[in-house]
């Protein structure tokens, strides 16, 4: 006779289990094939670990990171039945009030653990889960918050995703940290139609990192209920106790294809019969017949869930569809409409706001770099939950000096240095910002960004996927552009126009100390994710030092200085081209208007388009490269709303379409020079 694991509720379990098969059912044979639901995806043969993790996840502020199969873990956490059919027929009451994949799911906590926002690519949600474990430390730590103790994350994927670099990342952070994180594989042998021993040498991860440093493994079979829940309950009491991280594998079959686009002619017959032969469901009602129910209860029990399927299925129907005039709705934080989880907002702390006014104390000119560590050191000492952590910030301070003393000021938990992952570093911060600190990562140079792209873009529309449910304010500090006395084409990226691109980023890039400290500071307060971009050239130049302007100094978003103000031509800059800009118009007699932008993302497009309609002429200029360059979205911006008042054409001057050279002669042929800047002020004065 069986002897059910006493922890459990196993007739929750089997209802849960019931209710995904039941939907699954429904969308396969019904509603995909009419055209109800146009993209499915099905997690049968994955449901029992699901749901029995379902049952552990109990603390408020435990955290799942689920994938695209992890509708039974979803239901077993608090989503209704109802909302999982509304999202995968995209209808307003989905949980992304159907502006995602329906199945890419995020829910806010229901009495247990928050399921961190979903994305559709594979293996990216390892890293936000690692951030989310550090912060778990952190809460419990350093901010004393007894809400967070005993809290663990479980963070799930395929076998196909232990190729990714968000995995081997991630494991990196929960090993070298010892973090109270769960990584929980379920293996059925099929990334889409690539087998596993192609993802994974022998076709097993957990044999594989069995001799992995501070993480303790399990494998075993998903299906088996017995040997399932034994193995679930384990692993989650030894990451609960503190015992470190920990890896799961269960192994499990697709009883369906990859999605509803998926025929899976790639399997034999015989794999197709193997696979349904290890189906969890009837396994687990021979488990529970009659060992804790009758035939005939649970016979009664499916019944009861056909029931309340169809119900949920007419009511999901029945839902409006979302509202077209609101689709470009919360791309960024909207004031009094705070997001529900994220940041500081959605914890109801509010920092001192900024002033505009600038209170200077001391006449003494600092460079940038000071002004950004000043800055740093003022906003980490006011906000506790604030953290600073990249490649060579801790005890070196950075390779450009930025941070240099704010580790032993502040602590190894909030001023620390990570492994050398960009993908983890961005992550990190994600989880950690969804868990209601700022955090404030350094990407040592702005090419070295570009392995965490996925990251960014991720992060940038979290708010808009989930309607805003969630979002990870954070602020991102990039060194780039050419040096004074070197370039090359790795460390002299500027680039700003990818973040231009990347929805729900705001993008800030100063060319002078003040207003370095007026951006970052209001980026360090503020409710969504800001690219800080600080160059090179000017990190110590003489002409970008200022002094001081104040403790609590901000320049709002969105407004661009005048440099100097004139008739004859408006010049809009950024950057280190603002200096040479400036250096050109001084060796001119004409009377030039001058407009350093300050802020790419949102751009002052009200105060270039008055200049122009005053002067009648416009020269842009940037170092990134011309081709589709920002400078391009000004021009349009300016043919489209104020042709009329032009008197000769809209010119760019940018780079051409190469990287920039390591050779210094080289380089002056690529960024623009005060000489070819000049130029073309003469050219277009002259038209």
């Amino acid at each position: 006779m069986n002897h059910v694991h006493p922890v459990f509720d196993w007739r929750e379990v089997a209802r849960l289990i019931l209710i995904s098969r039941r939907i699954d059912e429904l969308e396969e044979t019904e509603l995909a094939p009419n055209g109800i639901v146009t993209y499915q995806f099905s997690a049968g043969g994955h449901e029992l670990g699901q749901a029995l993790f379902s049952q552990l996840l109990d603390r408020p502020m435990d955290a799942a990171g689920a994938y695209y199969r992890s509708r039974p873990l979803m239901l077993g956490l608090g989503l209704t039945i109802e909302e999982a059919l509304a999202s995968d027929m995209a209808r307003q009451g989905s949980l992304s009030a159907g502006r995602d994949v329906g199945v890419v799911f995020n829910m806010p906590s229901r009495g247990k653990a928050t399921v961190l926002p979903l994305a559709g690519d594979v293996g990216s949600l390892y890293t936000p889960s690692a951030g989310w474990a550090q912060a778990i430390r952190y809460h419990q730590e350093i901010l004393g918050e007894k809400a967070w103790q005993d809290s663990i994350v479980v963070v799930y994927g395929g076998e196909g995703s232990v190729a990714t670099n968000g995995f081997w990342s991630s494991l990196t952070m929960a090993t070298t940290l010892s973090l109270p994180m769960l990584f929980v594989i379920e293996d059925n042998g099929f990334a889409i139609s690539v087998q596993g021993h192609l993802q994974t040498p022998g076709g097993d991860i957990a044999a594989n990192l069995a001799s992995f440093k501070n993480l303790t493994t399990w494998s075993g079979c998903g299906t088996e209920p017995s040997e399932t829940a034994e193995l679930v309950h384990k692993a989650v009491q030894h990451v609960r106790s503190g015992s470190g991280p920990g890896l799961l594998r269960l192994t499990v079959p697709r009883l369906s294809g990859h999605s509803s686009a998926d025929t899976q002619t790639y399997k034999s017959p015989e794999t197709l019969q193997e696979e349904s032969g290890r189906d969890p469901l009837p396994a687990l009602q021979a488990y529970l017949v009659p060992e804790l129910m009758s035939q005939q209860e649970w016979l009664e029990l499916a019944s009861s869930v056909d029931e309340a399927v169809e119900e949920a299925c007419r009511a999901a129907q029945a839902q409006a569809q979302p509202e077209l005039e609101r689709i470009q709705e919360f791309a960024f934080s909207l004031p009094g409409q705070s997001q529900e989880v994220g940041g500081l907002a959605a914890g109801g702390i509010a920092l001192p706001p900024v002033k505009t006014e600038v209170h200077i104390e001391s006449p003494r000119r600092i460079n940038m770099i000071e002004a950004i560590r000043r800055t740093l050191d003022n906003e980490l000492e006011l906000n506790p939950r604030c953290l600073v952590f990249g490649e060579d910030v801790a005890q070196k301070g950075g390779v450009h000096t930025a941070t240099m003393g704010l580790r032993s000021k502040y602590g190894r938990e909030r001023v620390f240095d990570t492994s050398l992952s960009e993908e983890g570093i961005i992550g990190r911060a994600v989880g950690m910002a969804l868990a209601g600190l700022m955090p404030v990562p350094e990407i040592q140079f702005r090419k070295y960004a570009d392995p965490a792209m996925e990251q960014l873009n991720n992060c940038g529309t979290l708010r808009w996927r989930t309607a805003n449910r969630f979002a990870a304010p954070m602020v991102v500090r990039m060194p780039g552009g050419f040096g004074r006395k070197i370039g090359d084409p790795w460390h002299s990226v500027t680039g700003e126009v990818t973040f231009a691109h990347a929805v729900g980023w705001q993008v800030a890039f100063p060319s002078n100390a003040e207003d370095a400290v007026g951006l970052l500071r209001t980026a360090l307060r503020g409710n969504d994710p800001v690219i800080f971009l600080e160059h090179r050239a000017m990190l110590d130049a003489s002409w970008s030092r200022r002094a001081y302007p104040g403790d609590d100094y901000g320049i709002p978003f969105g407004r661009g200085k005048l440099i100097s103000s004139g008739n004859d031509l408006t010049v809009v800059t950024w950057g280190a081209m603002v200096e040479r800009c400036q250096y050109a118009a001084e060796q001119l007699e004409a009377k030039i208007e001058l407009i350093d932008l300050r802020t790419i993302i949102p751009w002052d497009r009200e105060m270039v388009l008055a200049s122009v309609q005053k002067t009648g002429k416009c020269l842009i200029v940037h170092e990134d490269i011309g081709l589709a360059g920002f400078g391009a979205e000004i021009g349009a911006t300016i043919a489209q709303e104020a042709f009329m008042d032009l008197d000769g054409p809209v010119e760019r001057l940018a780079a051409p379409s190469v990287p920039v050279p390591f050779n210094l002669n080289l380089m002056s042929a690529v960024v623009p020079t005060v000489d070819k800047i000049r130029q073309r002020m003469v050219d277009l004065l002259a038209f």
